[in-house]
């Protein structure tokens, strides 16, 4: 049963009837344009994945350094807090 010569001819008739013999390269050249540009999107989907990784591990060296940098200043606050409350007495 598989798709006659008849029924192609008819489908495009009707679209030829609907669309417009001018229109339909004009069509067919966005849909391909189109295509294009999804395919482009996906290659810079993958690129800006890699670089979000190489961001984000270069931000979290960056947090564990500022944390421990935090760190020993609090630690250097409390400590002269510390004395300060020995030297009042």
């Amino acid at each position: 049963m598989g798709i006659s010569f008849w029924q192609i001819a008819i489908v495009v008739l009707i679209v030829v009837l609907l669309f417009g013999a001018g229109k339909i390269p004009r069509l067919m050249k966005d849909v391909g344009s189109g295509i294009n540009q999804f395919k482009r999107g996906l290659k810079e989907d993958g690129k800006a994945d890699e670089d979000s990784d190489e961001v984000a591990s270069a931000k979290l060296e960056q947090g564990k350094e500022s944390a421990a940098a935090t760190t020993a200043e609090r630690s250097a606050e409390s400590e002269s807090k510390d004395d300060k409350k020995v030297a009042n007495g």
